[in-house]
């Protein structure tokens, strides 16, 4: 139940994200219309990806929050990993539209000169989603969700592409027509790596990919358990933001049933203590002394 309540509590920190991005999105691209900037232009739809990316997420979180049935029986977390891995396609495709017309706008020098005012709302866009970027990654670290700390990292990139826009147009303000494109041609190709790094990130997910610093500090927890006469398998992956450890263990040959059950839960309890957000599966052999 804990764990639902956590996803209820990603779903809240989504939708605060995308009424955000919405707001900074419509105000980037009528500004950047209307105050003759490129940059600017391409940051409002670098943020319309990231509705779209929202959205995809909230509907990841909220399947995932279905509970185990007879064909799940792990349950629907992984579609959170789902909802990153679509997210990313659409940011790839975007950044793409946004890199041809930046290099076709230096191609042709089709310059605009900038408005004091798109700086102005540059600068405020920034300073905005990284306020967002704060809240985010503090809650994504409360509740370890992969999900939100992939959007408040994403939130982090929009703050430094809105500050990047500020400090280009200010550059085509002061003599420097084509840094404006040229901002914007850094913002698509920002937009590519971001996307492109939530992919694999994804995908090495959902391909059962697993930090082996993380499974060599469960692997040292295991064997300074007392009683463990040896550790003799270990393995682990992520089902959305849950880890589940399938372990193998030796102990002594002679004890009872209970006395190697107490073994396992004093394993769990260790794990747990270390990762809470962990699920452990011990398997039980007989050691024997050479």
């Amino acid at each position: 139940m804990e764990a639902y309540q956590d996803i209820k509590k990603a779903e809240k920190a989504a939708f605060l994200s995308m009424f955000a991005y919405l707001f900074v999105a419509i105000l980037k691209v009528t500004v950047g219309v209307l105050g003759n900037s490129d940059a600017l232009f391409a940051d409002g739809l670098n943020n319309t990806t990231d509705v779209i990316a929202i959205i995809a997420l909230l509907i990841g979180l909220r399947i995932s929050r279905i509970p185990p049935d007879k064909d799940h029986a792990y349950g629907h977390r992984r579609t959170e990993t789902i909802s990153s891995l679509v997210a990313s396609f659409i940011m790839l495709l975007v950044s793409l539209q946004v890199i041809f017309e930046s290099i076709t706008n230096l191609i042709e020098k089709n310059y605009g000169t900038p408005s004091l005012l798109t700086a102005i709302v540059a600068f405020f866009s920034g300073i905005f989603m990284y306020i967002i970027y704060l809240f985010n990654i503090r809650l994504s670290k409360k509740i370890d969700s992969q999900a939100l700390r992939a959007a408040a990292y994403d939130n982090r990139s929009d703050a430094w592409v809105s500050f990047g826009a500020f400090l280009g147009i200010l550059g085509a303000m002061a003599g420097l027509p084509w840094l404006d494109a040229v901002t914007a041609l850094l913002v698509g190709i920002l937009i590519g790596y971001t996307a492109v790094k939530i992919f694999f990130d994804a995908a090495h997910s959902l391909t059962d990919g697993f930090d082996v610093s993380k499974l060599e500090e469960i692997h040292s927890l295991i064997a300074q358990v007392s009683d463990v006469k040896e550790v003799k398998d270990i393995k682990a992956r992520f089902n959305g933001n849950k880890i589940w450890i399938d372990a193998t263990i030796s102990v002594d040959a002679e004890l009872n049933v209970a006395e190697s059950h107490a073994i396992t839960e004093q394993i769990e309890s260790v794990i747990r203590k270390a990762f809470p957000n962990a699920y452990t599966l011990v398997h039980i052999e007989p050691f024997f002394k050479e």
